[in-house]
């Protein structure tokens, strides 16, 4: 069996035996390899900064800095506007002060308008309307003419009534007077006294006779009188139900219009039945309680009035009482069946801590401390009036709280806190000019001012009068009217703002800068990269 040799020498392929060490010209080729990858990589660092520098010229990123390069700017990830850097910055808020007032306890509640009388004007005879004198909306007093009926068929049994009561009148007189003679005749013992008995008689029953005649003419006068329809009540007129020329008679369902009576008028409306001791013991007292009417939406108030009373019965089936609440109503702004929004004030709380209510987020708030940061107060929420409420904490009055931008913060950060003049300043600046017509935002303040003046002709006449000019000005800057950019010195202004006819320049708006009639200074133009060359066609294709 063959042994291994463990020399250290080796055979080469010329049957020489050598150390096992490397050849001298492997050893420089992997130093000269060496040299150069050192001396590109240093060449390299000398490079990349010349390279960020180029690109820190460019357009911003996306992050805030600038593009290329690979650095990282101040609005890259980890400069100070990056991502990583917003803890440190301090977060804009709006804060409120902390104060003492006093404070309402409010019950609030769905209410309904109930005028204090309704009535619907009817005919109280048959006949047809020739008149009308209302109009429909109006506020009319009790009494006042609404309508008349054709009279003439009433007028005529009137007088014919009346003369048969004139008639009798006449026979009464008569036998008044042989009545008169006969007595005297007796007293002479002339005549029997049973003539002078049956004379009497007939004078009681021509009495009799004209009274009845003249109750029948009160009654036809009394019919004659109902064909002037007036307004039983005072109040608002409803739409008309009757026009001129139909025939209304006493059994019409819709009548001929509805009054309603506004001035005053009275809520209804539920409060719960844990409130029903409190509001009788203050009704009791003969405390006045104040109710307040909000709109649909709580954002105007239509009226103040005082609780009057409350029902005599809970209802079972939802828990709450019903009250009634009385408002004058003098500007009638209040309609019947309207629907409200309640508040009645039942207790006030004297100069009790408050703060606004959107600086309140679950049973916390933000305190803006002396050195700028903010820190987190507990507190408990009370009774809201407005736009403030009640708490109780760690809070003193003139303290700041934040108010707008707490979703931001957290205990310790930074702020800084933003004037509310500022905001309004800047929300009335963004009405204003969301107001404005789009080719007026650019005018100056007087061209404006004289625009608002005008009716839509007018302001479209002047505005097309100012495109004009400008547009010759612009015009004859470039060459007049025999020149090439020149229109024959006939300039027509374009039919909307902002465009131009073809084949014409376009016509600036007013208010914005004029181009300069000089010549147009040379625009460098950017560096073109040469052309790749074309790939070779494979073989065979």
């Amino acid at each position: 069996m063959k042994r291994l040799s463990s020399s250290p020498f080796v055979a080469d392929a010329h049957g020489v035996r050598q150390r096992g060490r490397v050849r001298p010209a492997l050893m420089w080729g992997v130093v000269a390899l060496a040299l150069v990858a050192g001396g590109g990589l240093w060449w390299w660092n000398k490079r990349a900064p010349a390279q960020g520098e180029q690109a820190s010229a460019g357009a911003p990123g996306p992050g805030g800095g600038r593009a290329g390069g690979g650095r990282r700017g101040p609005g890259g990830p980890g400069g100070p506007g990056g991502p990583g850097a917003m803890g440190a910055q301090a977060q804009p808020v709006s804060v409120g002060v902390v104060e003492r007032r006093d404070m309402r306890v409010l019950i609030s509640a769905i209410g309904t308008m109930n005028p204090r009388a309704t009535a619907v004007v009817r005919a109280k005879v048959s006949g047809e309307l020739l008149r009308l004198h209302f109009k429909e909306g109006d506020e009319v007093k009790a009494g006042q003419l609404l309508a008349e009926i054709d009279p003439r068929s009433f007028q005529a049994s009137f007088n014919q009534i009346q003369g048969t009561l004139q008639r009798d009148q006449a026979l009464l007189k008569n036998a008044q007077l042989d009545l008169q003679r006969y007595k005297e005749l007796q007293a002479q013992d002339s005549i029997a006294g049973q003539q002078v008995d049956t004379q009497a008689a007939l004078v009681r029953q021509y009495q009799g006779t004209v009274a009845a005649d003249q109750a029948q003419a009160d009654a036809a006068k009394l019919q004659l009188s109902y064909t002037r329809i007036t307004a039983p009540i005072a109040g608002r007129l409803g739409l008309r139900q009757a026009d001129r020329g139909n025939v209304v008679n006493p059994s019409d369902a819709n009548g001929i219009v509805t009054i309603t009576q506004v001035k005053p008028i009275d809520a209804v409306f539920s409060v719960p039945e844990a409130h029903v001791g409190t509001l009788a013991r203050r009704l009791a007292e003969g405390r006045e309680l104040p109710v307040e009417l909000w709109d649909r939406d709580l954002k105007q108030q239509l009226g103040r009035g005082r609780l009057n009373a409350v029902d005599n019965s809970i209802d079972i089936a939802t828990g709450t009482i019903k009250a009634k609440a009385a408002f004058d109503n003098a500007e009638g702004r209040l309609f019947a069946n309207q629907f409200v929004n309640v508040k009645l004030e039942v207790d006030r709380l004297e100069q009790a801590l408050t703060v606004p209510t959107t600086a309140v987020q679950n049973n916390y708030v933000y305190l803006v401390q002396e050195d700028g940061t903010v820190t987190q107060r507990r507190i408990v929420v009370g009774v809201t009036d407005g736009d403030r409420v009640s708490v109780k904490g760690e809070l003193k009055p003139g303290e700041q709280v934040v108010v707008d931008g707490i979703d931001r913060l957290r205990e310790g950060a930074k702020v800084t806190v933003i004037e509310p003049d500022k905001v309004q300043k800047v929300d009335q600046a963004v009405q204003d000019a969301s107001g404005q017509p789009r080719g007026m935002r650019n005018l100056p303040p007087d061209v404006r001012a004289k625009l608002a003046t005008m009716n839509p002709d007018e302001r479209k006449a002047y505005l097309q009068k100012l495109r004009a000019e400008r547009g010759g000005q612009r015009n004859g800057g470039n060459g007049g009217s025999g020149g090439s950019g020149g229109n024959g010195g006939n300039v027509t202004a374009p039919a909307a703002e902002g465009s131009a006819p073809a084949g014409q320049s376009p016509v600036p708006s007013p208010g914005s800068p004029q181009p300069s009639p000089g010549p147009a200074p040379a625009v460098p133009s950017a560096p073109v990269a040469p052309a790749a060359p074309a790939a070779p066609a494979p073989a065979g294709r």
